[in-house]
């Protein structure tokens, strides 16, 4: 069992089953959200139970996906495609010890120029 939530208290959630490797997203958007990359690990979408939602909102960033965020404190906590049974989890909202480890960087070929990366993992130019 996985907890965490954002940084106010407003949004707390569990996740009983399993999560996926974290993944490092460099894209533009990742940026804009969370003020550098971010790092997510996923799940089945009815793996994540919403224990405390009152500050979710849900903002359609481009067409067909949605970043969850917390209305008061801000943090970015969830991002999701429609259709899709996965959604993701910003690795930084889970409580310690989270259990992921990082496996890859994606959207490289976009990352902002004040960084590298070094960590000898793969990185993908997109997806």
């Amino acid at each position: 069992m996985r907890r965490g939530g954002c940084l106010c208290g407003g949004v707390r959630y569990e996740i009983p089953g399993e999560v996926t490797p974290a993944v490092a997203c460099h894209c533009s958007q990742c940026a804009r959200t969370s003020g550098s990359f971010a790092v997510m690990t996923s799940c089945r979408g009815e793996d994540l139970v919403l224990t405390t939602a009152d500050t979710l909102a849900w903002f359609t960033s481009s067409p067909g996906t949605e970043r969850g965020f917390c209305t008061r404190c801000g943090g970015n906590l969830f991002w999701k495609r429609a259709g899709d049974a996965e959604i993701f989890v910003t690795a930084g909202t889970l409580d310690q010890p989270t259990g992921v480890r990082l496996a890859e960087h994606i959207f490289v070929a976009s990352k902002s120029d004040y960084y590298e990366i070094t960590d000898g993992l793969p990185q993908k130019p997109e997806w």
